[in-house]
């Protein structure tokens, strides 16, 4: 081993340099420990203002407890916190405990705090620059604490060449403030960014604040979550799957007051809504997860932006079950009315599903090897009002009057046309315009009606009267020979004919009587990605999936009045019903000011 010196102690300056690299990245990390010192504080009102994106300046005012002059000499030592009741670093109630956060900025930039405890005369203020620390002196100011940061990283310059642009910086600032201020609703906050006023918000209910930070195409399709597991307790909201974003940014989780950004927490949100969202989308959530403090350790990362829990698998089989309930609801909305500030948002809970059935159209042929009466989507459906089905070109083609407006009550309304026949045209109660892709939302159900089946312990199954013979690929025939009694568990009964063909005795009875060749080549390219040992309980749900699609009704099917009331009836009582088995939605929405807009009313 190569020394290039004789060891020796760094200077208390270079420490303190290397302990701001680590504890203040950037200047949003200094920001939430300038924060989080405030709520610690008691305070009720937040006040943020950067300049620069934070590098230039960042100040935090706060009408909390503040400080006595001596303890405001201790506050910019290493080491020196008022949080900590003991020295077992177990039991951690507050949000900052380091007691580096102070310091650390002070080594790297120009630090000035001005604080006043109740009671006392006057305020009392410090300066710190570069690490040298200056005397307490008398100061003027109210009740709480000012703290103001400039020249981040001016005695660090090699740092400061790594932050990104000031607007990125202001970005990255936004989302901590935010997130911050989602934990604590109870506290108004403010943010300015460069003389802008980005939010200011009164203390709120949580509900509330959520939806003033999320906007309200979120907050209108707010979800409460709420479940608990022996000590642990989560609580919160999750937006309907048709509201997603590009990136993770929009999830706020929050453990014992703490936002946090935790693998285990992300990775549980993003199990609970993969089949319900596309890929590459990510859902909008704010989670509160509450848990004995020895339950979790805070102290893993020098950012406090990670956590440890004791017992992961619980955290993540909470998360995803609260979650899936949440999801669970029918497409007409939430389960339980939301209040945000004298609005209420509110739907039927779901409901028992109604036990009528699709008819097939008169002119669908059917398969050769199927018995009478065993047409195309059989799914359970409810029939409706009447509608009128509108072919593009031929206007005058009607199947009936709009006969029966009590239907509009229902949270999907009541059908009134079918256009290209592919789309179905409802009307909702307060004039809405629903929007359905009836090949979608088909899917979905037949997805949840095979799930249910499944879970129930098996899928009935239609024998065929002459069973069907498909020719695939060898390989592909291996591949799903030998997952025959995992699909006959499906209600899916095959066996070899030959090297290079598949015999089909029996098919699911929800799937109608879908063609078995392309869904038979779909499955074994599944099974060709699952690999020969992969349990078939591990993709189960994409194997559903793939099979829903094939049995669902098809763009280009013209759908009698009945029928297409029964689909939204059937899509207001099935869970997750807002997207199909793809992530895709099921239907849109337009409100009567989104078409006023569009018309240029508004």
């Amino acid at each position: 081993m190569t020394i290039a010196g004789r060891i020796r102690l760094l200077p208390e300056a270079t420490v303190n340099r290397i302990a701001a690299g680590e504890v203040i990245e950037r200047p949003a990390a200094a920001a939430r420990e300038l924060i989080e010192n405030a709520l610690d504080a008691g305070a009720r009102r937040v006040s943020v203002a950067i300049d620069g994106g934070g590098i230039d300046r960042i100040e935090v005012v706060d009408d909390g407890s503040g400080m006595a002059p001596d303890e405001l000499a201790l506050a910019v030592q290493r080491h020196a916190t008022s949080k900590l009741s003991d020295d077992s670093l177990v039991r951690i109630s507050t949000l900052g405990f380091r007691g580096e956060a102070l310091p650390s900025i002070g080594a790297a930039a120009r630090l000035s705090i001005v604080t006043r405890c109740a009671g006392a005369d006057h305020a009392a203020t410090i300066l710190v620059e570069g690490g040298h620390v200056g005397a307490v002196a008398p100061a003027a100011g109210g009740q709480g604490t000012r703290v103001t940061v400039r020249d981040l990283f001016f005695a660090t310059p090699a740092r400061r060449k790594f932050l990104k642009s000031p607007r990125a910086e202001a970005d990255a600032a936004e989302v901590v403030v935010r997130r911050l201020a989602l934990a604590a609703p109870g506290v108004a906050f403010r943010l300015e960014s460069d003389a802008r006023v980005v939010f200011d918000l009164p203390a709120q209910e949580r509900a509330a604040r959520i939806a003033a930070l999320l906007g309200p195409e979120a907050a209108a399709t707010l979800l409460p979550v709420d479940g608990a597991r022996g000590a642990l307790r989560l609580t919160g909201f999750a937006c309907a799957p048709m509201v997603t974003r590009a990136t993770a940014a929009g999830q706020t989780l929050v453990v014992n007051g703490r936002p946090v950004v935790d693998p285990v927490l992300r990775t549980a949100v993003r199990v609970a809504y993969r089949h319900v969202i596309a890929a590459g989308r990510h859902p909008l959530v704010a989670l509160f997860l509450e848990l004995p403090p020895e339950e979790v350790d805070i102290n893993v990362h020098p950012a406090k932006a990670e956590v440890r829990f004791r017992e992961p698998d619980a955290v993540r089989a909470l998360v995803i079950g609260s979650l899936g309930r949440a999801l669970a609801g029918g497409a007409g909305g939430v389960a339980a009315p939301i209040h945000l500030g004298g609005a209420q948002f509110q739907s039927r809970p779901p409901q028992r599903r109604p036990n009528l059935q699709l008819a097939a159209p008169a002119d669908t042929r059917q398969h050769a090897g199927l018995p009478a009466g065993f047409a195309e989507a059989r799914l359970p459906l409810e029939a409706g009002p009447s509608a009128r089905v509108v072919e593009m070109g031929t206007p005058d083609r009607y199947h009936g009057p709009f006969t029966n407006p009590a239907a509009r009550e229902f949270p999907l309304g009541a059908a009134v046309a079918q256009v290209l026949d592919t789309y179905i045209i409802a009307v909702a109660a307060d004039g809405s315009l629903v929007l359905v892709d009836q090949h979608a939302a088909h899917e979905r159900l037949t997805h949840e009606s095979l799930r249910e089946q499944v879970l129930e312990g098996g899928v009935r199954t239609q024998p065929l009267l002459l069973p069907a013979v498909v020719d695939m690929p060898q390989a592909d025939v291996h591949r799903l020979v030998a997952r025959a009694a995992d699909l006959a568990s499906l209600g899916l009964e095959i066996e070899a004919f030959g090297p290079g063909a598949v015999l089909v005795r029996a098919m699911p009875a929800v799937l109608g009587a879908p063609d078995p060749g392309p869904l038979l080549r779909d499955l074994a390219e599944e099974f060709g990605e699952m690999g020969e040992s992969t349990a078939l309980s591990v993709r189960l749900d994409a194997v559903i999936a793939r099979m829903a699609c094939h049995g669902s009704i098809r763009a280009g099917r013209r759908l009698a009045s009945p029928e297409m009331d029964a689909l939204l009836r059937q899509m207001e009582a099935t869970p997750r019903a807002a997207t199909c088995s793809h992530g895709r939605p099921t239907f849109l929405k337009l409100t009567k000011a989104e078409i006023e807009r569009l018309f240029g009313r508004r």
